[in-house]
C-alpha cells in the first residue's frame, strides 16, 4: 500500500487471490452474507487476521447509510454501520467491499484510525463528511491533519449511473455542485444515463472539509474492480461474487 502512515499506524488492502474459496467467491472472499461456504469465509478471515500483526478485524453490517460506530474490544461482528472509528490500539477498522468506494484515514500523529464505505448513497448522504468530523472531534485537529487513502472501487468507465445519481450531486448552485458535474460524462450509448467517477467524487468531498493528504484510487483503469478481474471482485462485472477488504489499526 502506497501510503504514508504515522508511526504505529498500519493498513491493508486484500485482493482476491490465496484464499480457500470456490468459484465465483474464488478465492479470498471475506464476506459471509454472500452464499460463500461458511467454512471457507472462516479460514479465509483467519488468514486475514494473521496479516494483522495481533489485531482484530471488526466486520461491520453495511448498509449504505453514514452512521459512524466506535470500536471497543468487546464490538461485535455485523455491527450495524458503514463506518468505524477508534483510538484503541490492536483493534483494526475493516470495511468490505466490490464495487463501492472504501476509505481509510488517520491523523498526523496516528492518535486516531477509521474507516468508511461510499457507495453512491452514502458518498450523496455524507458518510464521508461524518467520518472525518468525527475523526476531527476525536484527535483535537483539523481537516489539514487528516491522512486518507482511497481503495480500489468501480471505476469512471464502467460506472452507469441513471439521472436520479446525477442530480444527487450536482443539483444547486453551489460550488461543490459545480465542480461534481465534471465526475459525470454522458454515456456514449444511452439516452439519460451517465458514467460517473465515484473516486474523484469522493476527492471533492474531502478538499470542501479541508483534507489534502489524499492518497490511493486516482480513477485509472488500475484501480478499477471491474477492469481488474484477476485481482478484485466486482458485484457489477459478475453478479454473484466475493468482497475483498481494507483494514486500518494502531499498534
Amino acid at each position: 500500500m502506497d501510503w504514508a502512515l504515522p508511526a504505529g499506524v498500519h493498513a491493508v488492502c486484500t485482493t482476491r487471490v490465496g484464499g480457500m474459496s470456490k468459484a465465483p467467491f474464488d478465492h479470498f472472499n471475506l464476506g459471509d452474507h454472500v452464499g460463500d461456504d461458511s467454512h471457507a469465509v472462516t479460514s479465509n478471515r483467519a488468514l486475514l487476521q494473521a496479516q494483522l500483526g495481533g489485531a482484530r478485524a471488526v466486520f461491520l453490517r453495511q448498509v449504505h447509510g453514514v452512521d459512524v460506530v466506535q470500536l471497543i474490544a468487546a464490538t461485535p461482528h455485523a455491527t450495524l454501520a458503514d463506518a468505524c472509528i477508534t483510538q484503541e490500539a490492536h483493534l483494526a477498522c475493516t470495511i468490505m467491499v466490490a464495487d463501492c468506494l472504501p476509505l481509510l484515514f488517520t491523523d498526523d500523529a496516528g492518535q486516531v484510525v477509521a474507516a468508511a464505505h461510499a457507495g453512491w448513497r452514502g458518498l450523496a448522504a455524507g458518510v464521508i463528511e461524518q467520518t472525518v468530523q468525527t475523526l476531527c472531534r476525536q484527535a483535537g485537529v483539523g481537516g489539514t491533519q487528516v491522512r486518507v487513502w482511497l481503495g480500489p472501487c468501480i471505476g469512471p468507465n464502467a460506472f452507469e449511473v441513471g439521472d436520479d445519481v446525477h442530480l444527487a450531486f450536482t443539483s444547486g448552485a453551489a460550488a461543490e455542485s459545480v465542480q461534481a458535474q465534471r465526475c459525470f460524462k454522458p454515456h456514449p450509448v444511452q439516452a439519460g444515463k451517465w458514467l460517473a467517477d465515484l473516486a474523484g467524487l469522493a476527492r471533492l468531498r474531502l478538499a470542501a472539509l479541508g483534507v489534502t493528504s489524499v492518497a490511493g484510487n486516482n480513477s485509472t483503469p488500475d484501480w478499477c474492480t471491474v477492469q481488474q478481474s484477476s485481482r478484485l471482485f466486482s458485484y457489477r462485472r459478475d453478479g454473484v461474487t466475493g468482497r475483498f477488504a481494507v483494514c486500518i489499526w494502531r499498534n
